[in-house]
């Protein structure tokens, strides 16, 4: 069924109301059902099917906080843009809804909205970002293709691979297939792309070579050495990764091309 045409406010406004009762508590939202059933298919479904006499209906399990941001979107028709990274929270958990109760208008708002961050502040989004809407979306979710076409082009210009992202990529399939993916999806013209099969081996073992030797050090010097805690030598500096990482998690990654 296509999506219904776009309508002015003011014609939305019907007098048959519905009450939205969300969280734990059961906060009470009273709300158009006209403007509701308008903007979520979700909601057509309940409130609009044959059966349905309905003029209310409970959402336990959601935040009554992200559905006070959704209820002021519905009568706004405006997402407040993020001031700073740790705004994308609330805007994420927005999205989170619009998808659930499937909301296009606000999902293209959204995944508007946070193109525009990154774009204007030069950033990537952070490894905590990608995981928290892989934690929450299905494979064919929009903002994962956003997400993670951003993320591929961080990775494919950037100095290396940032240790965080590497042990992500190595326990998460999904991701990495998405970001081979997307990747594939560039279309490089083949000369430059670099070809093993017409270029020397010996870089290929040069480079082996040095990981290995790195590997056998950061072994050893964690062999008979305890820190006052009791933590092994290497347990220590996973630990100091972890710290690493969620400081670079909070900052998001700037763009190196």
């Amino acid at each position: 069924m296509a999506e219904p045409r776009e309508r002015p406010l003011h014609e939305l406004l019907s007098s048959r109301m519905v009450d939205i009762y969300v969280g734990e508590e059961g906060t009470c939202w009273t709300i158009h059902e006209k403007l509701l059933c308008h903007r979520s298919k979700f909601f057509r479904n309940i409130f609009y099917s044959k059966s349905s006499k309905n003029s209310r209906y409970g959402l336990p399990d959601e935040s009554d906080e992200a559905f006070q941001r959704l209820i002021g979107w519905l009568y706004s028709d405006y997402v407040a843009p993020p001031r700073e990274e740790k705004d994308l929270s609330h805007i994420l958990d927005l999205y989170l809804m619009a998808e659930k109760f499937e909301i296009k208008k606000l999902i293209l708002d959204i995944l508007e909205a946070v193109r525009k961050w990154y774009h204007d502040t030069d950033t990537w989004p952070n490894l905590r970002r990608v995981q928290y809407i892989y934690a929450n979306t299905e494979l064919e979710s929009p903002m994962r293709q956003l997400l993670v076409q951003c993320v591929a082009r961080m990775l494919v210009l950037g100095d290396g691979m940032p240790p965080h992202w590497e042990r992500a990529l190595r326990a998460n399939g999904q991701l990495s297939v998405d970001i081979i993916l997307t990747v594939q999806k560039w279309h490089f013209e083949p000369q430059n792309v670099p070809d093993a099969r017409q270029e020397s081996v010996e870089p290929i073992m040069e480079a082996a070579e040095e990981k290995i030797e790195i590997k056998r050090e950061q072994e050893g010097e964690g062999e008979g050495e305890q820190l006052p805690n009791g933590v092994d030598h290497e347990e220590g500096e996973e630990g100091e990764g972890e710290e690493q990482e969620q400081e670079e998690e909070e900052g998001a990654v700037k763009d190196e091309s």
